[in-house]
């Protein structure tokens, strides 16, 4: 090993990169983690999910102070927003956490190369002026905000923004479009929206929230609509021009047909993300990407290229943080002589709007084809508004949906709308990766009243035995 300047190398410092290289050094690794931004975290730290939910956590209490429901509860506030101080919470949460990952680093001895990295050999990276040679060599470089063709994203101007620029926004639009119906496009419409922007939500499917269950897909739109957002569904966008402060799209239906105009103060565009792996000089290596710009791992991580491997986003599966954390822990325990294990079935996805909307496991769709057979799937579900915690706090939205294996009861998926599903979910998680029965959960006694009594009910629901609905 002491013909390499490290035992491995992190290429990229977001939530897969820093936690592999922390394991790696912890292992007793000589480790170094190459990242080109000024800071670490990667996306998902500073531009992407914890300021978003600083924004999401600001709005949520001005919202409840501007739509009634404080007065409700007998506490009378006339809320003046300044944007200035929102930003700035939002900004000083960003630079503790970042300034915290890098006093982890220091702490466990992994060298930061600042630069960005590109393959020389399969264990040589130039970074920025320096070579770097390493044993192993893991890609963890995430993905980035995918282009809308004839879209142009200008951030600066405050018009026409990625996920970045709409956290940015130095005032609220009052009209902002998004483009998109995911995850990132609701969550930070919802932000505007709850401080006061008309906001609309164009989509190219029939449903919001692809890739989530059915009946969460049909409640949410049902939610959002509720809260005052215009969704334009089955509906896609076709063109943009600015003039001036304002921008104009043009869109149709998906299926095709008349063109009509839309104008709006700031158009967000947030139809997915692609990996990041342009720059990286994969043909040094002779290593490609497939079909969808990802690279290919065995269950060790490891790529076609011998001595590299990747994690993350990069990699086919979700693009999750916690997803990416998972293996690079993993990552950083083979490269170790040691077992890494991350099980790609129970990875739960969670939406950070009001009410917070989350899942595990497989959809009621995914249950029936898996199953081959309607018959051979049981579900149970029960409703927020007859759980006693939501009722006390105003909270009547949404439902939990236990899904299971009707012949061994085995729970195959869990799916939430309620304030903490986000929270609510790992019960869930944690009850699938042992193999869990809708039984085991409907006989755990749960805390009462909480909202993870609507967990134990949807259980209990499943073998027709829910109590308070």
């Amino acid at each position: 090993m002491a013909e390499y300047d490290y035992d491995v190398l992190i290429i990229g410092a977001g939530p897969g990169g820093y936690v592999a290289a922390i394991r790696a050094a912890q292992l007793g690794l000589k480790t170094a983690c190459a990242e080109s931004r000024d800071t670490l975290g990667g996306t998902c730290l500073n531009v992407g999910c914890i300021p978003s939910k600083a924004m999401l956590h600001a709005s949520e209490y001005f919202d409840a102070a501007s739509n009634g429901t404080m007065e409700h509860m007998g506490i009378e506030v006339k809320p003046k927003l300044n944007i200035d101080k929102l930003h700035g919470q939002r900004i000083e949460a960003v630079d503790g956490l970042t300034k915290g990952i890098e006093f982890l680093f220091k702490k466990n001895k992994v060298d930061w190369k600042k630069g960005h990295a590109t393959f020389q050999d399969a264990h040589t990276v130039k970074v920025g002026d320096e070579t770097v040679t390493a044993r192993e060599i893991v890609i963890a470089t995430g993905s980035s905000v995918t282009p809308l063709k004839g879209i142009e994203v200008d951030n600066s101007k405050h018009i026409v923004v990625d996920s970045t620029g709409a956290l940015e926004l130095p005032k609220v639009p009052k009209k902002m479009v998004v483009i998109g119906g995911g995850v990132i496009g609701l969550e930070l419409g919802s932000v505007w929206r709850r401080l006061g922007a008309e906001v609309i939500v164009v989509e190219f499917l029939d449903k919001l929230l692809p890739g989530m269950d059915d009946d969460v897909r049909k409640e949410a739109a049902k939610i959002f609509k509720k809260q005052g957002m215009e969704l334009r569904l089955s509906t896609k966008v076709t063109g943009c021009t600015v003039k001036g402060k304002k921008a104009t799209l043009t869109l149709e239906p998906s299926s095709g047909g008349d063109e009509e105009t839309l104008e709006a103060d700031c158009v967000l565009v947030s139809i997915g993300r692609i990996p990041n792996t342009d720059g990286l000089g994969l043909d040094a290596i002779g290593l490609e990407t497939n079909a969808r710009g990802q690279i290919e791992v065995d269950h060790e991580f490891r790529t076609a290229v011998d001595g590299v491997r990747a994690i993350g986003d990069v990699v086919p599966g979700p693009m999750l943080a916690h997803k990416a954390e998972d293996e690079g822990i993993a990552v950083a325990e083979w490269i170790a002589g040691e077992t890494g294990i991350v099980n790609h079935d129970v990875i739960p996805s969670v939406v950070y709007t009001w009410p917070e909307i989350a899942g595990v496991g497989l959809t009621t769709e995914q249950a029936i084809e898996k199953m081959g057979d309607k018959s051979k799937v049981k579900v149970g579900k029960f409703p927020m508004m007859a759980n006693s915690r939501a009722k006390t706090n105003h909270e009547p939205d949404g439902f939990v949906k236990v899904i299971a294996e009707a012949e061994s009861d085995r729970v195959l998926g869990v799916w939430a709308i309620a304030s903490v599903a986000g929270t609510m979910i790992a019960e869930a998680a944690v009850a699938m990766e042992f193999g869990a029965t809708s039984e085991d959960i409907a006989y755990t006694c749960h805390a009462h009243p909480t909202h993870a009594e609507a967990t134990k009910e949807a259980a209990m629901a499943v073998q027709g035995k829910a109590i308070h609905v």
